[in-house]
């Protein structure tokens, strides 16, 4: 296929952190109290990523619009392992779907979607390595918020600083401080279901 995919991450043992990017009135709440709250919507999906340069080639480092707070969600490896089981390519790949009527049905009823986007470099540049982003379906959100998520940090501050130091050329000091990731291996079952080769 050319391309690789794989899951990177900043985990332990029993927790992996995953990130997110939100407006002050979701963000807020979520940090004190470790959990999300209205304005924050439980009634459609919520993409969480593993890849912290990727989100921050995604919310161009804090600034767009409503993504001006950065978070980095701990939550627990089995809840993760479990929506990764679940889930369900937006993509029909022929090495998992016998066919295109077999994935839309599947993709379709999927309580969790699946996507992998190019990984990005500490300059925003798009690299051979493709990163996982998990759609978390309504269906599964409140045992998401509710049993998964065991911490949620703000990373705003840090973000910041990093983004300074790249506007400096800084980019030696940049990296260094750029969460710590590495690649998780998942089981057979579940690399064959979400398209890891």
């Amino acid at each position: 296929m050319g391309r690789v995919q794989e899951i990177r991450a900043n985990y332990d043992r029993e927790i992996i952190t995953v990130y997110q990017a939100y407006s002050k009135a979701i963000a807020l709440p979520a940090i004190q109290n470790n959990k999300f709250e209205a304005p924050f919507s439980f009634h459609r999906m919520t993409w969480i990523k593993p890849s912290y340069l990727w989100l921050m080639a995604r919310s161009n480092w804090g600034t767009k619009s409503n993504q001006e707070y950065i978070l980095a969600i701990k939550i627990t490896r089995a809840g993760w392992e479990k929506a990764l089981s679940l889930g369900v390519l937006t993509d029909p790949d022929i090495a998992i779907y016998k066919s295109g009527s077999v994935w839309k049905q599947a993709f379709e009823n999927a309580k969790v979607h699946i996507q992998w986007d190019p990984e990005r470099t500490l300059k925003g540049a798009k690299m051979d390595i493709r990163s996982i982003q998990v759609g978390i379906g309504r269906d599964l959100i409140k045992e998401y918020n509710e049993e998964w998520i065991q911490e949620i940090v703000d990373l705003t501050p840090l973000t910041r600083k990093i983004k300074d130091l790249i506007k400096k050329g800084k980019y030696k000091e940049a990296k260094r401080l750029v969460p710590d990731e590495k690649v998780y291996v998942v089981s057979e079952s579940i690399q064959q279901n979400i398209g890891i080769r």
